[in-house]
């Protein structure tokens, strides 16, 4: 067994809630290493929206500069794997892998999108193939939109994007639409076509997406196509070590990112809320914070510094 690297905190994630709480943990001058997969959910996308001083932006190019950030702090560090394991043991410290233990765990990991099977969707996605309406359904004003789904919640789905949108129609790519007659009633009210149609392929090159092909060969004159499939989030870690989900499975926490488990928090898409980047890398702030206040009257890891005297109350944050 290899020796193993004592730290204050590990987190899991190098996504923006990673590595926002990292980088308050750095702040605080707790030792952290971010364990990064480098699966990103934003990975192929060309441009997200609405994170106040940098809208747009590359979501890669992001990721780049916080890892910066990051670094710049000397307790900090960053190793690009994935986790295999996480242990809990009975002295209450965590065992990552085989060489890391931690006093702390900060869970980042996201959840994994599914995705239509469409041909030229790999082509499209992340330039004119969109999953969320809040982050680019400005880009779809008065354009002819397509929404790909089944479940009875593509009617909130679909009606978000007439906030925009020229036109809406729903395609269901061959699946029976889920949705009772209320839901269908519905959509026919807010003159959104239902389609419980075969979709072929994406037709016209990436960032000039020009329709949609269903079976027969029809053609719907689409320039953005917004999907709802599934996503899961990612909580088997979470899991393994107990931590409770809530009914959607998300994992539970409070107001300062704690989760059910002593000593472990979590942040970003893989808790409830609204999953926008800017809310990411905020949740990832607030657990990031919380986690280096938990050591307050503690000694942390053997590198650390002298813990700040324990109180009841941690001040406001200003």
């Amino acid at each position: 067994m290899t020796d193993r690297l004592e730290v204050d905190a590990v987190v899991v994630g190098g996504g923006p809630s990673g590595l926002a709480a990292a980088s308050w943990l750095g702040r605080y001058r707790r030792s952290v290493v971010v364990l990064d997969s480098q699966d990103y959910r934003s990975a192929k996308v060309e441009r997200s929206h609405g994170y106040l001083g940098r809208d747009p932006q590359r979501p890669l190019e992001l990721l780049e500069r916080a890892r910066g950030e990051v670094l710049a702090y000397p307790t900090a560090q960053i190793r690009q794997r994935a986790v295999r394991s996480l242990v809990r043991r009975d002295d209450g410290l965590f065992e990552v892998d085989d060489d890391l233990l931690a006093h702390r765990l900060v869970l980042a990991c996201g959840v994994k999108d599914a995705f239509p099977a469409v041909e030229g969707f790999d082509e499209h996605y992340g330039a004119s193939v969109f999953h969320c309406p809040s982050c680019d359904g400005y880009e779809a004003r008065d354009r002819h939109v397509v929404a790909l789904g089944w479940d009875r919640h593509l009617v909130g789905f679909a009606e978000t994007l007439k906030n925009w949108a020229a036109s809406v129609t729903v395609v269901t790519n061959g699946i029976r639409f889920q949705g009772d007659e209320e839901c269908r009633a519905e959509l026919e009210e807010h003159e959104i076509e239902l389609l419980e149609r075969d979709a072929v392929r994406f037709l016209g090159e990436r960032g000039d997406l020009t329709g949609l092909e269903l079976d027969g060969g029809q053609v719907l004159q689409a320039s953005m196509v917004l999907f709802s499939v599934a996503h899961q989030p990612r909580v088997d870690l979470a899991v393994s070590l107990g931590c409770e989900l809530d009914e959607d499975g998300y994992v539970a926490v409070n107001e300062k990112g704690r989760t059910s488990v002593d000593g472990v928090y979590a942040a970003g898409d893989l808790t409830p809320g609204l999953q926008l980047v800017a809310v990411a890398a905020a949740s990832g702030v607030v657990a990031g914070v919380a986690c280096a206040h938990s050591f307050f009257g503690e000694q942390g890891a053997p590198t650390s510094p002298e813990p700040a005297p324990a109180t009841q109350v941690v001040p406001d944050e200003g």
